[in-house]
C-alpha cells in the first residue's frame, strides 16, 4: 500500500500507537482519522479499531504496539495448551477483558492481552492475583481460543464454591429494617460486583479474619482483612468499583444508601450451610473520599468455650474457676477491644450453664449465641439499655447476670447492687490493667465501700499471636535485652527463645491467638485499701506484695514456653 508524507506539525496532536504509525509512514493522516472515529463510534480503543481497518497490516500494529508498551509480541498458536496455568481469576474476568494466564514461573504470572492500552483490563488481571503479572501481546483472535480453554479448565472455586454458588449465597439483613428502595437498588448492582462482596466475605472467614475494612482514597480503593489481631492488605479492585461495592454491603445490612453524610449501624446474616451461620456487624464512615465500610465477622461456630483454652496458666485457673464458682459478687474483665474479653466471659457462662441456675445476659450486640442463657439485645431504638436490662433481669429471679459493659453510673450501681443481693454478676470495662479499674469505676462515681465489698475478681487481659509451631526458629537474643524486656536472671539461664519464620501454613510465623492475663483477686488487704481510698500507686504496690503478675510478666512466661515470641509481647503490652 502506497504511503503518504505527512509532516511532522500535523502529527502534533497525535500520541501513542497512532502517532508512531504516522511518524514511521505506517498508515496516513487519512487512515488514522477514520480508525479513530471507528474507535469513537464503537467506544473502543484506536488499536482495537486499528486492527479491524482493512487497510492496516496487523502484523505492523503488533509490531508497533510491542514496541511503544515495551512488551514482547508472542504467536500463542505455538503454545502447549496441555500446560496452561490453573488460575484464581474469574472466568467472567478473563473473557470481559480479553486477558489469559499462560505462563507461570519464578512468582511471575505471564498474561497474554489483546490491548496493551486497556489499563482498566491490566488492573482486574492484578486485582486478581498476589504475585507479579508480566503482559505479553498477541493476535485477539487465538487469544479468544485461549481465554476459553482457561476458562473451562479453571478452578475459580472458593471454599468447594464455583461462580454459581457465589451468585447464590444465603445473605440476609437485618429484619428489622425493610426498605423497598434497597430492593431495587440492588438490582442495579452488577453481577461481578455481587459475586466479589461475597468471595470477599468467605476469604475473610477463610483466613480467619475477625473485621474487614473497605476503605476508599482519592485513586485506590484498600481493603484489608484483620487476621489474629493484626491488619493485612489484599488485593483489591479498581478503584472505579468503589460505590457499587460499598452500595452492595449497604444494602445487605439494610443500610440507607441515600444517607452519606453520617455514621451508619447494620447487621447481615451468611448462611453456609443448615447449621452453620456466621453474622456480618457492618459500621459504615463518612471519609473525605467516600464512605469506608468496616464488617466485623462474627463466626462463632469454631469458638471453644473452655476455660483450659483461653490461654490460663495453672494459677491463672484456678483463680478464675474459683471466682465463678462464688454464689455472689462481682467479676470484672478489662482490656481494649477485641482483646477477648467475651470469649472468657461466655467461657465461665458456659460452666456456670446448668439447669438448676436462671443465667441472663445484656450486651450490644449479643456476639455468641448460647443455648440456656437468655439474652438480651441493646435497643436504643426501643430505649432498651443496659440499666432498664438489669432492672429487668431483677424481677426474672435470677441467679447470674452478665452485663455486656459498665458504661456509666446508673449502670455500675444496679449491677453492684445486683451483686450484694445474692446474685453473681459479670461485666466488662475498657481499661488498662487490672489495677486502672479501680480508679475507673471511682471516676464514674461509685462508692469506695461499694467497689471493696462486691467486687472479688478484676482480670486484665490481651490476646497475643501464637507463634507457628511448623516454622518457629530459635533466636539469640543478648541477656542484657533480655533483663530490660523484664525476665529475670532466673528465667533467662537455660531460656530458648524462639522468633517467627514464616512458612505456607501461616501468616508472617504466626498461627492463632492466646490469652495473657493479670488476675488480680481482690483480698481482704486490698479491700481494705479501696474502701478506704487509696491511690492506685498504693494499690499496685499491694499487688506486687501478692505476687500478682502483671500482663507484661504473663507475657514473658508464653515466650519461655515457646508460644510467643519476645516481639510479639513487647507489641502488645508495651505502655510507651
Amino acid at each position: 500500500m502506497q504511503q503518504q508524507n505527512v509532516p511532522a506539525q500535523q502529527n502534533s496532536g497525535l500520541t501513542g500507537v497512532p502517532k508512531l504509525l504516522v511518524d514511521r509512514k505506517i498508515i496516513n493522516r487519512k487512515i488514522a482519522a477514520e480508525v479513530e472515529k471507528i474507535a469513537d463510534k464503537n467506544n473502543i480503543s484506536f488499536y482495537r479499531a486499528a486492527l479491524k481497518h482493512e487497510k492496516v497490516n496487523n502484523g505492523v500494529i503488533f509490531k508497533a504496539a510491542a514496541e511503544m508498551y515495551g512488551i514482547p509480541f508472542f504467536e500463542l498458536s505455538v503454545l502447549d495448551r496441555k500446560n496452561l496455568p490453573k488460575t484464581k481469576i474469574p472466568s467472567e474476568v478473563l473473557r470481559e477483558n480479553q486477558i489469559a494466564p499462560i505462563y507461570e514461573h519464578s512468582s511471575r504470572l505471564f498474561v497474554a492481552v489483546a490491548d496493551p492500552s486497556d489499563t482498566a483490563s491490566l488492573d482486574a488481571v492484578r486485582f486478581h492475583t498476589t504475585i507479579a503479572v508480566e503482559l505479553i501481546l498477541t493476535d485477539p483472535i487465538t487469544l479468544e481460543k485461549i481465554i476459553e480453554e482457561v476458562c473451562s479448565a479453571a478452578d475459580t472455586s472458593l471454599l468447594g464454591m464455583d461462580d454459581d454458588a457465589l451468585d447464590d449465597l444465603d445473605i440476609t439483613g437485618d429484619e428489622e429494617y425493610q426498605s423497598s428502595i434497597a430492593q431495587e437498588l440492588s438490582e442495579d448492582i452488577d453481577t461481578p460486583i455481587v459475586r466479589f462482596v461475597n468471595k470477599m466475605f468467605l476469604d475473610a472467614i477463610n483466613k480467619g479474619a475477625s473485621d474487614i475494612h473497605v476503605e476508599p482514597y482519592e485513586r485506590s480503593l484498600r481493603i484489608r482483612y484483620r487476621v489474629d489481631g493484626v491488619l493485612h492488605e489484599v488485593p483489591a479492585p479498581p478503584v472505579s468499583m468503589t460505590n457499587q461495592i460499598v452500595s452492595r454491603i449497604k444494602i445487605l445490612s439494610r443500610l440507607d444508601i441515600a444517607e452519606k453524610r453520617v455514621p451508619q449501624d447494620g447487621r447481615m446474616k451468611l448462611k453456609l450451610s443448615k447449621s452453620n451461620e456466621i453474622d456480618f456487624r457492618v459500621s459504615s464512615l463518612p471519609t473525605l473520599f467516600g464512605e469506608k465500610i468496616v464488617i466485623r465477622v462474627l463466626d462463632t461456630g469454631g469458638i471453644a468455650l473452655d476455660l483450659k483454652a483461653l490461654g490460663f496458666d495453672n494459677k491463672q485457673l484456678a483463680i478464675y474457676e474459683r471466682a465463678i464458682q462464688r454464689p455472689y459478687g462481682m467479676i470484672l474483665v478489662t482490656g481494649p477491644t477485641g482483646s477477648g474479653k467475651s470469649i472468657s466471659l461466655y467461657s465461665a457462662l458456659n460452666m456456670l450453664n446448668q439447669p438448676h441456675r436462671n443465667i441472663s445476659s445484656v450486651e450490644d450486640p449479643v456476639e455468641i449465641y448460647l443455648t440456656g442463657i437468655n439474652q438480651v439485645n441493646i435497643n436504643s431504638k426501643a430505649n432498651v439499655d443496659f440499666a432498664l436490662a438489669l432492672r429487668a433481669f431483677l424481677r426474672q429471679d435470677p441467679d447470674v447476670i452478665m452485663v455486656g459493659e459498665i458504661r456509666d453510673l446508673e449502670t455500675a450501681d444496679i449491677a453492684i447492687k445486683a451483686s450484694q443481693t445474692g446474685h453473681l454478676v459479670l461485666s466488662t470495662l475498657h481499661t488498662n490493667d487490672a489495677i486502672a479499674t479501680v480508679t475507673r469505676l471511682l471516676n464514674m462515681g461509685v462508692e469506695p465501700f461499694n467497689i471493696g465489698s462486691s467486687v472479688h475478681l478484676i482480670m486484665a487481659q490481651r490476646l497475643i499471636r501464637k507463634l507457628c509451631p511448623a516454622c518457629k526458629k530459635p533466636v539469640d537474643i543478648p541477656n542484657k535485652a533480655l533483663l530490660a524486656a523484664g525476665f529475670t536472671r532466673d528465667q533467662i539461664k537455660d531460656a530458648e527463645i524462639f522468633a517467627a519464620n514464616g512458612c505456607s501454613n501461616c501468616t508472617d510465623g504466626y498461627k492463632g491467638r492466646t490469652g495473657i492475663f493479670q488476675l488480680l483477686e481482690i483480698s481482704d488487704e486490698m479491700a481494705t485499701l479501696i474502701m478506704r481510698g487509696d491511690r492506685q500507686d498504693a494499690l499496685e504496690k499491694q499487688a506486687q506484695r501478692e505476687g500478682i503478675a502483671n500482663l507484661r510478666q504473663s507475657g514473658l512466661a508464653k515466650v519461655l514456653e515457646g508460644i510467643a515470641s519476645l516481639e510479639e509481647v513487647e507489641r502488645v503490652t508495651n505502655t510507651g
